[in-house]
């Protein structure tokens, strides 16, 4: 009985200190949050559901620095997000990767380009 205590105490210590994981319906909360004009939540929420692998976060992050909503605009990021989420089976930040691929630089392309790279490297099998 105090093993089995002892490796409860354990585990519990152990998921303690781990991440909530994000919940799927997070990202109806953050596109609500989006249509209400609350930026700052939108982004908060689809940063977290973006880093464990949801295609329409990502997606949605590229359109937040497309428009810079919550941040500063930036084509660099966008570009990159929209990579991660065609990576991710969305179709839809291809055409818009397209978009903001012909509002940028060759070598803002390869910048966000390598940034995906590194970060899919970073985050496959989270």
């Amino acid at each position: 009985m105090q093993n089995v205590l002892k490796a409860a105490l354990i585990v519990l210590t152990l998921l303690w200190g781990l991440p909530v994981a994000a919940e799927p319906w997070d990202l109806y909360r953050a596109a609500d949050a989006y249509n209400a004009n609350d930026y700052e939540t939108a982004l908060k929420l689809w940063r977290q559901l973006a880093e464990w692998g949801y295609a329409d976060a990502q997606y949605s992050l590229g359109f937040m620095y497309k428009n810079g909503h919550a941040v500063t605009q930036d084509y660099v990021q966008a570009h990159k997000w929209y990579d991660i989420a065609v990576s991710n089976g969305s179709e839809i930040a291809a055409k818009e990767r397209d978009k903001v691929a012909n509002l940028m630089a060759p070598a803002q392309i390869a910048e966000a380009q390598r940034l995906a790279r590194e970060w899919l490297k970073a985050n496959q099998g989270k």
